[in-house]
């Protein structure tokens, strides 16, 4: 069956990377994160100081990185390599997710990565997640899925991933990063988070891992089915 482009945005903390790669793994696609490539930039720009209100120094930090992603088979995941180092764990701390949305805000740091996400894209079989993939980088994308989940929700989950990884976060620290994150995204200039006219709208509000999952599934075996029809 012909393979496709399955384009996955919406609100930080939705489920959208978790049912990306979900998806991807039971399709046998390749899953590509695109949050994970803008918090390494994030981590690059912090530890070497970069100044965000420099172009030049922008520009120059941007030539240094090189992120590509790895498959551990101890955790069964791929994980964050930023120049030659694993830094998935280092990516995912609050200290990333309160700079995140205002690095992925410039124009040359979303250039850059979504110049590379396209060449990474065109041999279909792909599942990406993000703010911006359906809109922006795949607008052409077979399936487009939107996710949103109600606010209070959205922080307990990302609390509980947290704790999971042995940090202990405050919730309404998370709300008010949560918020902070969603106005950044939705009024930024550059590619804000919107959806596409075609997405689908998944709210996984009170929807289980598996359903959210079966729903994009079942999309997408729609899709791949209506291409063979139509080819026939």
């Amino acid at each position: 069956m012909k393979k496709i482009v399955i384009a996955i945005d919406g609100y930080s903390a939705c489920g959208k990377s978790s049912t990306a790669k979900a998806v991807a793994l039971n399709l046998g696609y390749a899953y590509l994160d695109s949050g994970a490539m803008y918090r390494a930039v994030t981590l690059y720009f912090h530890e070497h100081f970069v100044n965000l209100e420099n172009p030049v120094s922008i520009r120059k930090a941007l030539e240094n990185i090189h992120i590509n992603f790895i498959y551990n088979p101890k955790t069964g995941k791929n994980e964050t390599f930023l120049n030659g180092l694993n830094v998935e764990e280092e990516i995912r701390k609050m200290y990333i997710s309160d700079k995140v949305s205002e690095v992925s805000t410039i124009a040359d740091v979303r250039y850059t990565l979504v110049t590379i996400q396209k060449k990474l894209g065109k041999a279909k079989g792909v599942v990406m997640d993000g703010r911006d993939i359906g809109t922006t980088v795949f607008p052409d994308a077979e399936l487009k899925i939107f996710m949103e989940a109600d606010l209070e929700l959205r922080a307990y989950r990302r609390q509980q991933e947290l704790l999971a990884s042995g940090y202990a976060v405050d919730i309404d620290e998370i709300i008010e990063n949560l918020k902070k994150r969603d106005l950044i995204d939705t009024t930024r200039k550059e590619s804000p988070l919107t959806k596409a006219e075609d997405a689908y709208v998944i709210n996984s509000s009170y929807l289980s891992f598996d359903e959210q999952v079966e729903r994009v599934i079942e999309l997408a075996t729609s899709k791949m089915v209506n291409i063979e029809n139509v080819k026939v």
